[in-house]
């Protein structure tokens, strides 16, 4: 009888064991939060976003150094508008100013989108100049990208690139596509003196708007 009841104890307890298990897992970790893209319904917002579509088409090459500058420039003049309406507005945009910039960050919105689809695209070379004109591009869409640098600055840094890009071409336009020792020399005194103007604009403490 002792026996008998003992094996019951037993077979119960082997039932028992693993519900008990099941229920004291602890419950699946949940998936981490993904990062976002700024909301586009804000102005601030807005900005954000476009200066993330800028970075990413002068790091790819789709943006031209021209290009870049051009845009930019805009952005900048958005961002003075919208500055300037707000200290008259106590720090506030009324709706139709509102409305207003929404209609030009709309506008430059389809620039980007079609300066980084058409047919022009960044081609530095597989050469010492070139891989010095990738560097420096990389450094600009990085100061873009993180705010280091404002609109305005990216364009000025652009503008530079977009001038040394034209002496390149033409020197080697005119000597069958190649630099001569001199034109060497000079091509990269430019590059280091817009090398330095990056770095003092990347470290200023200007910001870009968010």
């Amino acid at each position: 009888m002792h026996r008998r009841l003992l094996t019951l104890a037993l077979a119960a307890a082997a039932v028992a064991a693993p519900a008990f298990a099941q229920q004291s897992q602890p419950a699946p970790a949940q998936p981490a939060a993904t990062t976002h893209a700024a909301n586009p319904a804000t102005v601030n917002g807005h900005r954000y976003n476009q200066q993330q579509h800028i970075a990413n088409g002068v790091q790819s090459g789709q943006l031209t150094a021209g290009e870049t500058r051009r845009l930019e420039n805009r952005e900048a003049n958005v961002n003075r508008e919208v500055r300037a309406d707000r200290t008259a507005n106590g720090g506030r945009l009324t709706p139709q100013e509102r409305q207003q910039i929404n209609h030009q960050q709309s506008n430059l919105n389809h620039s980007i989108y079609n300066d980084k689809h058409n047919a022009n695209q960044a081609h530095y070379g597989n050469n010492q100049v070139g891989q010095r004109r990738a560097n420096q591009q990389n450094r600009v869409a990085n100061g873009i990208r993180n705010g280091s640098m404002t609109p305005g600055e990216a364009a000025r840094a652009e503008n530079r690139q977009q001038s040394i890009n034209r002496q390149a071409g033409a020197d080697r336009a005119a000597n069958g596509g190649r630099l001569t020792p001199q034109e060497h020399g000079q091509i990269n005194r430019r590059q280091n003196n817009a090398s330095r103007q990056i770095y003092r604009e990347k470290h200023n403490g200007n910001r870009a708007p968010r």
